[in-house]
């Protein structure tokens, strides 16, 4: 395992003449020097080559083995950095081939007549020899040629040449090609002086930048078709996708010996092996969708198994409740765990190998306190107990296990490295007293592993062949390994990957905890929340984040914020093909059509689709269109003007599937400002000419009110787009973040409405029905907006 150095240290500053005299051009040099790893690692291979100066071409491979050599593989780097400096290696392809066969050897032995056959070593390829293959290669594009003359892709012909001589000098083969195509062609012309005009690109839409882009004509990439590419096979899992230095410049990452490495592709069949470990101590929330994606997602991807794994090892925060939730809402994020486990399911196994680390004298049992500990780590201090006698320290475990010693008196600690600079490595805790029955365990323990001691050993348990998590515990790496190399246990793949951060919301499982246990929102699934519970609610599919999911990628980028925009750009795309229309006014205002006679109810159709046949029954809804009808009170204003598409006096508009309608007298109330009814006249045969088209909602029957429904508009939670970076997040909260219309006018044909329900209400947005809903009185929630509002005036 990388615990060895591997000449990265953090040394002296390299002078940029040094780089020079390397033959390295002066921005190569100056961009190297401005990054400290790759200055580190200069200085490392300059040592080891034991050199001040050399020739550009010599200068030139050593830079790639600085900023390209396998972590897995330093021993052997002294070996290939010989090989440079003797030219037995001395072009850019025999290097790439020496660096992966390093790649896949790592610390092994190197067997070296292997080595030299898979680089080149000693393979002369004659000038005559490349001069008869480019002309070979010439014959075979000799069609393309003539027809593209000088602006054939000389690239191209070059890698056919190089496929057949890998080894061969690539500045003589470029050479010979651009010396037999003069022949070929004779002298440029006039035409091949001009650049071939690229065919444009068909335009595609274009999103706002605060939304996320469309697809663009551009072929995907192999990740965008397939985000798991990136991960490598069980087999090879000693392959790191990136470095993680300390303090001491060691490169912390997986190395199983061969026996290790075999018994486990026993015990796995060869398959790939993920789990998704959540703490049942809250809801999940869309970070909670990102990891699932990937554990389970790779699993699928690969035909292998991911478990549902619940790290409870913190049984003052868990709950039977959240255990119950994480497993409803796997199956409905559209997961199927390979088994349900618990750390506690190990907590045996775990207990015997904390007894076999203080037997090995790595571990022992501290009397400190919290506050202590977190002083002597500051000054790197070692506990007063570090080093008390492994029979003591197994005598007072155990009474610890008996429950005989007080909660808070004792811990067991990892004896690892209390000088490090990764405070991971600070003699971390095991063990902890905690007199709390455990939801799943029961009262059979008084102590409980952390973390960090059981986290990497249940994976090694479970024969897990990628770990994988969130950036933040990269960190936690050193620890990871420590432990399983310390008990000599199978050492899984870890990768990490940048969290989901998302604005106008907070993702901390601590910030959630409070904003619902202070009543701040009305529980875990309040829609506001990005909750999968409160999502769900709030009418989004499992399949609308797992497309968002997706489209943002698996990527160890920083920790950026994505706009919540981007999400509701695939929520909008989903519903807008599955949602059927319907119409609800929101702020009924009365219209009495006075040329349409008492009591007379005409039966009209709207279309549940924008395409839907007029023929087809199936996609429409039937529509009672009344003497008595209402329409939104921000649709109708008392001066008109030509940007405004609504109701005016003695203007006209068409009411959506019904009539264009013109006002003709305005009813008041008590003020002049209080509009209580509108008085209009309707045109049966449709000839008015309209601007504006309004949605409505008609008393279905003479003097029956309409169905009256609830509905819930939800803004963002909060106001500004990164709460969780200010110290009064909490006077950040949106005010008006809910509002509730408790007595909108729906459509008759939404009477029959249930859970589960969605609806495009028209130029209002999409709705879900809530699960307060009882048949007397339905809710809906809006989930999202319209992309754009039929009616610049139009109600939001």
């Amino acid at each position: 395992m990388g615990t060895g150095g591997d000449g990265d240290k953090a040394g002296p500053a390299l002078p940029l003449e040094a780089l020079l005299a390397l033959g390295l051009d002066q921005r190569t040099a100056e961009n190297a020097l401005v990054n400290a790893k790759v200055t580190a690692n200069l200085a490392a291979v300059i040592a080891e080559a034991g050199i001040k100066e050399c020739d550009k071409s010599i200068g030139n491979l050593l830079y790639a083995v600085a900023t390209k050599y396998p972590t897995n593989a330093l021993v052997h780097r002294p070996v290939l950095i010989s090989y440079v400096l003797s030219t037995k290696i001395k072009s850019p392809a025999q290097l790439d081939a020496a660096l992966s066969f390093l790649t896949n050897t790592g610390p092994d032995s190197l067997d070296v007549d292997k080595f030299e056959e898979a680089c080149g070593v000693g393979v002369v390829v004659s000038i005559e020899e490349i001069k008869s293959t480019v002309t070979d290669i010439l014959e075979e594009n000799m069609e393309a040629i003539k027809e593209q003359r000088y602006h054939i892709n000389v690239g191209m012909l070059c890698g056919q040449v190089r496929k057949r001589h890998p080894w061969g000098d690539a500045k003589a083969v470029k050479e010979e090609i651009d010396k037999r195509l003069a022949e070929i062609l004779g002298p440029k012309t006039e035409a091949d002086s001009i650049k071939p005009v690229k065919k444009k690109k068909e335009k595609t839409a274009k999103v706002e930048e605060k939304k996320v882009a469309v697809a663009t004509t551009a072929p995907p990439s192999e990740e965008e078709l397939n985000p798991y590419t990136i991960f490598p096979q069980p087999e090879e899992n000693f392959k790191v996708h990136t470095e993680i230095f300390f303090s001491d410049g060691n490169i912390w990452r997986a190395h199983n010996t061969k026996e290790i490495l075999e018994k486990h592709l026993k015990a796995t069949g060869g398959k790939v092996m993920t789990r998704f470990p959540p703490e049942p101590n809250g809801y999940l929330h869309i970070g909670h969708a990102k990891a699932m994606f990937i554990d389970f997602g790779l699993a699928k991807e690969r035909n292998g198994h991911c478990y549902l794994r619940f790290d409870d090892t913190n049984p003052e925060a868990e709950k039977k409740e959240y255990i119950d939730h994480i497993q409803e809402i796997v199956h409905w994020m559209g997961w199927e765990p390979y088994k349900v486990t618990y750390t506690s399911d190990y907590f045996q196994p775990l207990y015997e190998h904390a007894v076999e680390l203080i037997r090995k004298g790595l571990a022992y049992v501290d009397h400190q306190t919290a506050e202590e500990i977190k002083e002597y780590r500051e000054k790197k201090m070692n506990s007063p107990w570090r080093d008390r006698p492994i029979e003591e320290s197994l005598n007072l475990f155990e009474d610890m296990r008996r429950g005989l010693i007080a909660e808070g008196a004792a811990t067991l600690r990892m004896k690892q490295d209390m000088q490090n600079e990764n405070k991971n490595m600070s003699d971390l805790i095991a063990y902890r007293i905690k007199f709390t029955p455990h939801p799943h365990a029961g009262d059979n323990w008084c102590i409980y592993p952390s973390y960090d001691y059981a986290h990497c050993m249940v994976d090694s348990l479970e024969n897990i062949t990628h770990s994988l998590c969130t950036l933040e515990f990269d960190i936690r790496r050193p620890s990871y390994y420590w432990l399983l190399v310390a008990l000599g246990l199978y050492q899984p793949y870890v990768w990490e990957y940048s969290r989901l951060n998302i604005s106008n919301t907070v993702m901390s499982k601590r910030k959630l905890n409070r904003l619902v246990t202070e009543n701040w929102v009305d529980g875990w699934d309040d829609p506001r929340l990005l909750t999968l519970a409160g999502l769900r609610r709030r009418g989004v599919s499992s399949t609308a984040i797992n497309s968002f999911i997706r489209g943002i990628g698996i990527t160890r980028s920083d920790n950026s914020l994505i706009r919540v925009d981007r999400l509701e750009y695939h929520i909008r795309e989903e519903l807008n093909k599955t949602a059927p229309r319907t119409m609800v006014v929101l702020r009924p205002l009365k219209v009495v059509i006075t040329n349409l006679e008492e009591g007379k109810v005409l039966d009209l159709d709207g279309k549940m689709w924008p395409d839907a046949s007029d023929t087809d029954a199936s996609s429409h809804y039937k529509l009672p269109f009344s003497r008595t009808v209402y329409i939104e009170k921000t649709d109708f204003r008392l001066k008109d003007s030509k940007d405004y598409y609504g109701l005016a006096p003695g203007k006209s508009v068409m009411l959506r599937y019904a009539f264009p309608i013109k006002c003709t007298d305005v009813i008041y109330g008590d003020t002049p400002d209080d509009i209580v009814e509108i008085r209009a006249e309707y045109d049966p045969l449709k000839t008015s000419k309209l601007k504006g088209v309004l949605h409505w909602v008609a008393e279905p029957a003479p003097g029956v009110e309409p169905l009256k429904v609830e509905v819930r508009l939800f803004e963002k939670l909060f106001m500004s787009e990164n709460p969780a970076e200010l110290e009064d997040w909490l006077g950040d909260l949106n005010p008006h973040s809910k509002e509730v219309i408790k007595d909108a006018y729906a459509v008759p044909s939404l009477a029959t409405a249930v859970l589960g329900d969605k609806f495009q209400f028209e130029r209002l947005g999409y709705f879900a029905v809530d699960t307060d809903s009882t048949p007397e009185k339905l809710v809906f929630n809006r989930t999202v907006t319209l992309r754009d509002s039929f009616g610049k005036a139009g109600p939001k």
